[in-house]
């Protein structure tokens, strides 16, 4: 396992107090080997082998996973499923939480792929919370975002879970928001009508090892750039301003919910503490390595057709409803890319 990597799951497993939660039951999460669900993957497989905590991981590309995961293959705890989570699953084992996280969170699929977007977060969502259903799960935590609330008002900001605002429906873009708001509703209706207990997170902005530096998003692309020694081309005025979480807050955050949330309701879970402007993430992450002597270079007339661009100029969340859980974000942008930086290197 990668060092950093290893650091952070000992220090996720020695930050909450739950654990026995966890004891001899069984935990499927779809989209196992992405980006976020990736570290609860890992850190409910590196519990003491006496928990008898087992995880399916339910994937699209076994190749992919069997990379992601390859120091646990052969170990009993892990059971690979190679499925899109589109299809009905069946599964003949006992299953005690359900974790939904298959989806394209990538900006780059939005226009390329509005339909495989949207369909992993309503018809994977369905398959998924059925299952959850019939299982009689203990709980089950739908990955939603920070994108379902649109572009609310200035004095809304930071966002509160009941606040919510424009999202034109009628643009591609909204693929992604509008179905994770679906994906929501079904979540919230299956708790209504059969009791199923369904819990919702919407992540902010997180970052950290194993992140696709190709995904699209900017602060990606940065951490590429100085991967590999580039200059950081910025393509906009760097004035958009997003709150950045470093993926051992997140998953902590994620934890918290799924075994402590209430039934039926969304969680925040970000780091408003740490608001940087494009513009200012840049220059940050580049004085990181003075060495290097990286430049960040204003480039506005560049066009990248495929990537549709969020018009949302600034997006932060109140997180006082996640924090009643006891979870609260530590870890500063600049720690936290640093260790990004160096998972990398």
């Amino acid at each position: 396992m990668n060092t950093i990597i290893k650091e952070d799951i000992l220090s996720i497993i020695n930050r909450f107090n739950d654990w026995e939660r966890f004891r001899n039951k069984t935990v499927l999460i779809s989209g196992a080997n992405g980006f976020l669900p990736a570290y609860l993957v890992e850190t409910l497989l590196s519990l003491d082998s006496s928990f008898g905590t087992k995880v399916i991981a339910l994937v699209r590309a076994r190749p992919k996973a069997e990379k992601r995961f390859n120091h646990w293959l052969g170990n009993e705890k892990l059971e690979i499923i190679e499925q899109d989570v589109c299809n009905d699953f069946v599964y003949p084992g006992p299953i005690d939480f359900i974790i939904h996280a298959a989806s394209q969170a990538s900006p780059k699929y939005y226009g390329t792929d509005p339909v495989g977007t949207l369909n992993a977060n309503v018809l994977g969502t369905i398959n998924l919370i059925k299952l959850a259903r019939e299982k009689n799960v203990e709980s089950f935590l739908y990955f939603s975002s920070g994108e379902v609330y649109g572009q609310v008002k200035a004095e809304d900001i930071p966002i509160k879970e009941d606040t919510f605002g424009y999202l034109n429906c009628a643009n591609v873009r909204a693929c992604y928001g509008e179905s994770k708001r679906m994906g929501e509703n079904i979540c919230v209706s299956y708790f209504h009508q059969f009791g199923v207990k369904a819990k919702i997170v919407r992540p902010f902005h997180t970052y950290g090892p194993g992140m696709a530096l190709d995904d699209g998003r900017v602060f990606a692309d940065f951490v590429a750039n100085i991967v590999n020694k580039q200059n950081i081309v910025l393509n906009s005025d760097g004035s958009a301003i997003r709150p950045f979480c470093y993926l051992t807050d997140a998953t902590l955050g994620f934890l918290s919910v799924l075994l402590n949330g209430e039934d039926g309701q969304p969680y925040n879970i970000g780091n408003p503490d740490q608001e940087y402007s494009i513009l200012e993430l840049a220059h940050t992450l580049v004085n990181l390595y003075p060495e290097q002597k990286l430049e960040v270079i204003m480039n506005n007339k560049t066009e990248n057709n495929s990537y549709l661009k969020s018009p949302i100029q600034r997006n932060s969340p109140n997180i006082d409803k996640a924090k009643k859980l006891n979870w609260t974000p530590i870890v500063t942008v600049k720690e936290g890319f640093k260790r990004t930086i160096e998972s990398f290197k």
